[in-house]
């Protein structure tokens, strides 16, 4: 299960803390019509620049509300059934990550990583409860929960939802499927932050892996991107 490539707060836990997973390119292309397409799916809708917004600083992407829907409706509309865990780096209580390893999002295959809402107290008492856990990239490790904390999950909202495309994406595509972004924050010279606020989207191009795009919804984005902003202040990058 992966983690992602930004330093978050504790309290505001959005999945995008270290990732040093690497995906193999598969040969589907992400934007050609009929590639990944399940039967009796339109392959035309919820694609991942279909966002819709309620004027309330809600949104819903791939017919989900992010901060609304729950891990179940989740599991509903998107079927199969995901990996639940708590990946946590040393020091840290973790998040609650449910793990897809490919999903058709209309004509497009991508792997889905969700971030569950569980407070920090929560997630404390179900590592203790938890018998079995495991060491992912380094020193991440990642805890099995038992049945009871899965079916409390199963009810708890998805705070973020992150996609991970098959393919490598350009600059110039995303742009063209998704408009001109209202930031561009140069993270080094391989990591490139898109930032659509207004949408609650965060596409990070990276040259060096895979592309990240991450949805919460729009009233949430400050505090996604806040650290962003703060780590590239400490190092004098221009913003």
């Amino acid at each position: 299960m992966p983690r992602f490539p930004m330093p978050l707060p504790s309290t505001m836990k959005f999945a995008l803390s270290v990732i040093a997973f690497i995906l193999a390119a598969l040969i589907i292309p992400f934007f050609i019509p009929g590639s990944g397409v399940q039967q009796g799916v339109d392959p035309n809708s919820n694609l991942p620049w279909q966002i819709q917004l309620d004027g309330q600083g809600g949104s819903q992407v791939f017919g989900l509300q992010p901060g609304v829907s729950t891990l179940a409706e989740v599991r509903g509309r998107l079927g199969a059934e995901p990996e639940v865990a708590i990946v946590a780096a040393p020091n840290e209580d973790g998040a609650v990550e449910a793990y897809y390893s490919q999903v058709a999002l209309g004509f497009v295959l991508a792997k889905v990583v969700l971030t569950v809402d569980v407070p920090a107290a929560e997630i404390s008492a179900m590592r203790a409860r938890a018998s079995k856990a495991q060491f992912m990239e380094s020193t991440t490790v990642k805890i099995r929960l038992q049945a009871d904390d899965l079916a409390r999950v199963d009810q708890a909202p998805v705070k973020a939802l992150s996609v991970i495309p098959t393919v490598n994406l350009d600059e110039a595509t995303i742009i063209q499927r998704f408009g001109q972004a209202a930031e561009r924050l140069v993270v080094s010279d391989k990591q490139v932050h898109l930032l659509y606020p207004a949408h609650g989207l965060d596409i990070i191009l990276d040259g060096a892996g895979k592309e990240l795009l991450q949805y919460v919804a729009p009233r949430d984005f400050p505090a996604l991107v806040a650290p962003l902003h703060q780590a590239l202040a400490a190092e004098g990058k221009p913003q």
